[in-house]
């Protein structure tokens, strides 16, 4: 009796791979785990799993050497490498004008993103970052597929390496989008939006203005706008500061017994 295949492990830290495990336990009929925290990343853990292969479609955190030395370990990485080694690959590449890119499936290594390469494939880079990833993540589940399937070698990097910098947060401010180019500014908005990504801002009169789900229209950008308070000790005032506001500006007072025509006016609407 033919012993029962050995399983694989996901490293994932985003939503958009939550269904990965469960499809490619369906296609390649074995056991695939989850670890989606740095913390559960355990050399005794792995161990326990001995996994064939684990495969890394989302993790922004280092992976010991003790475990990709003893496992083999897929990287997917968002750029033709060994053009665009380093941190927030989609955001650079965008900002460089790119519409596409390659979606690399690399060997881990001691030098980042350096290792040799099992497989490229083709990747769009138009719609939100959300999306940009749910496509990534179909591709990521084929290739893994061929990948356990075929047991390619990979290949060492051909070409001189270009280095990319991880994006920090306040480059997230539309400020930096040069003055009046609504293309920038489009472009700002869509590749940070997706979960756990700090979105494009805009900071006034002590606000926070934060922007998703753009949209280009013949008349200018439409998006959804998040308006929080700056400084948090603009907290909002207690309850009774606030009904002494408004109060003061002539506002109706939720708190205060209704007014008697106000009550009068309820009852009738009541009673249909």
């Amino acid at each position: 009796m033919p012993a029962p295949p050995q399983p694989l492990l996901l490293l994932s830290s985003r939503p958009w791979n939550v269904g990965l495990p469960d499809r490619l336990c369906v296609a390649l009929e074995r056991p695939v785990h989850t670890i989606g925290k740095p913390a559960a990343l355990q050399l005794e853990a792995v161990a326990a799993l001995d996994p064939e292969w684990i495969f890394v479609p989302h993790w922004s955190h280092l992976i010991p050497e003790a475990i990709w030395s003893r496992w083999p370990t897929v990287i997917f990485h968002m750029t033709d490498l060994p053009f665009g080694r380093g941190g927030s690959p989609m955001q650079n590449l965008i900002q460089r004008g790119h519409s596409s890119t390659m979606l690399t499936a690399l060997r881990c290594s001691a030098e980042l993103d350096a290792g040799p390469i099992y497989l490229k494939e083709p990747l769009s880079l138009q719609g939100s970052a959300e999306e940009i990833f749910l496509r990534a993540d179909a591709l990521i589940e084929a290739m893994i597929a061929g990948i356990v399937r075929e047991q390619p070698e990979p290949q060492p990097q051909q070409g001189e390496p270009v280095l990319f910098s991880r994006r920090k947060p306040e480059q997230s401010n539309l400020e930096v989008c040069p003055r009046g180019d609504l293309l920038a500014c489009y472009d700002q908005i869509r590749m940070l939006d997706a979960e756990g990504y700090p979105h494009a801002f805009l900071e006034a009169h002590g606000l926070r203005l934060e922007f998703r789900r753009v949209s280009r229209r013949s008349d200018g950008l439409y998006a959804d706008v998040r308006i929080t308070r700056l400084n948090s000790n603009l907290s909002s005032p207690p309850p009774r500061q606030r009904r002494l506001l408004k109060a003061s500006r002539g506002w109706p007072d939720r708190h205060a017994a209704p007014s008697p025509d106000l009550a009068a006016r309820a009852t009738a609407w009541r009673a249909g």
